[in-house]
């Protein structure tokens, strides 16, 4: 019983002997950086001449029209874009799942692929596709749908739809993984005998493929609905956040604020902690409704 009781000690001490340096760098690159900019959101002033500031920085945010207008495209991209992303996902996942299917790996790989690009890269391809002298227009005037080049990106709504047409292209062969993997665990017998007592194929994705992926949909959910919350690299590349404010995104306001100009890192880290008390609701929202509806 001695011996037990050393080699667990033993195996435990190894333990946190190997887990340490994953602490250290956690707690040095993680939890110091947020627990700092949580303080500094109570300051302001910049570099040594920081003062406190109580929730002035708070009481700011609500009043900066800038920030409100950021927040409210971040919100129209997260009612649409996310919807349409993640069902597509889905319908794609449970084509792509069929065992009948020719070249499954090619087509998988294909939707996958836009996730592999560099989010700068895809930004700036977008942004070329749909200028004035782009492929897009270039379709559209000799087609006869337009009569000359419009500027999409000078349109506020065009310009919004730009954004959320890159998005659902980048991020469905994301979601699109998850949904297959969730797949992967249900037993292709159900598949089959609910083709035996004559279920369609919309009757099988809504009464067997959606309630069993309910865990792994609602996972996604809230994984995209902090990406788009936070969402930055489409909003600074592919549109500069214009014309205007129209497109631009909380990050990327808080980003000017900090970096262009006279920096303000009392500011704006009160801004990121109000991004991060909306994402932890609407991740608590989405929780208690999955839970409810199971």
């Amino acid at each position: 019983m001695k011996n037990k009781g050393n080699f667990a000690q033993k195996q435990n001490r190894s333990s946190w002997i190997l887990l340490a340096p994953a602490m250290v760098l956690i707690l040095m690159f993680s939890i110091y950086p947020a627990v700092k900019a949580l303080i500094t959101s109570f300051q302001t002033g910049a570099g040594l001449n920081m003062q406190w500031a109580g929730f002035e920085n708070y009481a700011r945010v609500f009043k900066d029209k800038t920030f409100i207008q950021s927040l409210k495209n971040c919100i129209v991209y997260l009612i649409i874009q996310v919807p349409i992303m993640l069902v597509l996902a889905l319908v794609l996942a449970s084509a792509l799942n069929d065992r009948k299917l020719k070249c499954r790996g090619l087509f998988r790989t294909a939707v996958f692929l836009p996730c592999a690009t560099s989010l700068v890269s895809y930004a700036i391809i977008f942004r070329s596709l749909f200028a004035t002298d782009g492929f897009i227009n270039s379709i559209l005037v000799n087609l006869g749908v337009l009569d000359q080049p419009f500027n999409f990106l000078s349109n506020a709504t065009a310009a919004k739809a730009i954004i959320i047409i890159a998005l659902i292209w980048r991020w469905t062969g994301y979601n699109m993984v998850f949904y297959l993997a969730g797949l992967q665990s249900i037993d292709y017998s159900v598949y089959e005998a609910a083709k035996i007592d004559g279920a369609t194929p919309f009757q099988t994705f809504t009464r067997i493929t959606v309630p069993l992926l309910k865990p792994t949909i609602l996972m996604t959910a809230i994984m995209s609905t902090n990406g788009t919350l936070q969402l930055f690299d489409e909003s600074v590349n592919l549109t500069f956040g214009g014309p205007g404010t129209s497109t631009m995104t909380m990050s990327h306001y808080i980003y000017n604020q900090a970096f262009m100009g006279v920096p303000n890192f009392g500011y704006t880290s009160a801004m990121a902690f109000i991004i991060l008390i909306m994402v932890a609701i609407l991740a608590f929202v989405q929780l208690k409704v999955g839970e409810k509806d199971e």
